[in-house]
């Protein structure tokens, strides 16, 4: 065999060097970047069908790019040699916590939050010497039923740098009375049907009731100002937009609440281990449902103040369910036994 035979034979249908390729636009240093072309496509679309492909600044033309032919190539027009590019996530400026107005930094703003009668859900305050108007604000707060939280000033700068030593996080949405949600109820010619929530502390769970009251008719939620989760933006979220459409009652003694509704001839349900199955119960007429915390369900003297208890039977391994869970089954138990 002759050294021409040797030499390596060019694959059935290769072009002529330099045949079928383009030029990538953008491309630095070392010449024009070359990539190869896929058969048996028209070379305008090659050019103009470039994926991700920059737009030129200064005088090259927007939009489709416009290609010159020089002999086997198609080559960008003459130009700057840089092009936008988007900007990265990690190159944006960082939202403002404070503007969706769920976060209020500073004293000024807290103390006018708490003037006007705004509904504030937890006040944040540094460590360390407090001054007397300090004071006066952490008095201020917990007067309107705010949960007060000393922290370590470095978790505040990892909120919102300009603190001036206090963050406050404020309602979602209004707080209704109680009375406004009984009297819609009744001008309806409906009969009341309330969620009473006891140490809900998980804002997730919160927003989840929510909903599901929502979508169930209830009337309103009601929580307890104390030892239980607000309307955070978290719970906000949870609750997809229910927040808008469901009242939600915020009391200083919720049993004091039980006795008021029990006063108006409201049956108190409250949930329990070993309280009749609820999927029998009689859970018509007018009815204040009862949901325990998390952990420890309701508080005792809650739960003696109840005119009943019903439960869910548990037929796996597992003792309970989750409260967002067992507060969705049993509101739709309530649906049930109206619709008959």
């Amino acid at each position: 065999m002759s050294n021409d035979d040797n030499r390596r034979k060019p694959y059935p249908g290769n072009r002529a060097q330099g045949a079928g390729r383009r030029v990538y636009p953008g491309a630095t240093g070392g010449g024009p970047r070359v990539g190869r072309v896929e058969r048996n496509v028209p070379r305008a679309q090659q050019v103009d069908d470039v994926p991700d492909a920059p737009q030129w600044e200064g005088d090259a033309p927007r939009g489709p790019r416009a290609a010159v032919h020089h002999g086997s190539a198609y080559r960008a027009p003459a130009g700057p040699r840089q092009y936008k590019r988007a900007p990265s996530e990690a190159g944006q400026a960082a939202a403002d916590p404070t503007d969706d107005g769920h976060l209020l930094a500073g004293r000024n703003p807290i103390r006018e939050a708490l003037r006007a009668g705004r509904p504030v859900e937890k006040l944040l305050v540094a460590s360390g010497d407090l001054s007397g108007a300090a004071q006066e604000l952490i008095r201020m707060a917990r007067e309107s039923g705010a949960v007060v939280q000393q922290v370590d000033r470095s978790r505040l700068d990892q909120i919102y740098p300009a603190h001036q030593g206090m963050l406050a996080y404020v309602a979602a949405v209004p707080y209704a009375q109680l009375e406004d949600v009984l009297a819609a109820a009744r001008e309806r010619g409906e009969a009341p049907f309330l969620i009473l929530l006891d140490g809900i502390t998980d804002p997730h769970n919160l927003g989840a009731i929510v909903r599901t009251a929502e979508c169930a008719g209830a009337h309103g939620v009601v929580i307890p100002e104390r030892r239980a989760a607000g309307l955070t933006p978290a719970a906000a979220k949870a609750a997809a937009g229910a927040l808008s459409h469901m009242p939600i009652v915020r009391v200083k003694n919720l049993n004091r609440t039980v006795e008021e509704l029990k006063a108006q001839n409201i049956w108190v349900v409250g949930t329990a281990m070993d309280g009749e199955n609820a999927l029998d119960a009689d859970l018509s007429g007018p009815i204040a449902l009862v949901i325990g915390s998390e952990g420890e369900g309701i508080a005792r003297l809650t739960l003696e103040k109840c005119d009943r208890t019903i439960s869910l039977p548990m037929l796996g391994q597992i003792e309970s369910l989750n409260a967002s869970v067992a507060a969705g089954i049993l509101m739709y138990e309530v649906v049930r036994a109206r619709a008959k």
